[in-house]
């Protein structure tokens, strides 16, 4: 499955299609230029189980890498695996 991002001025997705539908989805608001702020994830109940919403939060973590910008996970599932990946400690606001 491929993941996509989509971005405007200050709110942004990153997602897995199908069918024309989004299948999972996490979103995040930027807060300056410096700052993403993760504010929800949902994954179909058809991928349950499967670490769908891992690797969305794996593509916010590479994109910041890449963008030199830090993550405020205030929705609880990313915020969760941002205290078991201490990989992830780099990114985090």
């Amino acid at each position: 499955m491929i993941i996509q991002h989509q971005q405007n001025e200050t709110k942004g997705l990153f997602f897995i299609e199908l069918d024309h539908k989004n299948i999972a989805e996490m979103t995040y608001v930027m807060a300056g230029t410096d700052k993403m702020i993760i504010d929800h994830t949902e994954v179909s109940p058809t991928l349950s189980g499967k670490g769908i919403g891992k690797q969305l939060v794996k593509e916010a973590v590479n994109f910041a890498r890449q963008q030199k910008i830090k993550i405020m996970p205030l929705c609880p599932f990313a915020k969760a695996i941002f205290e078991k990946e201490l990989d992830y400690q780099d990114v985090l606001f």
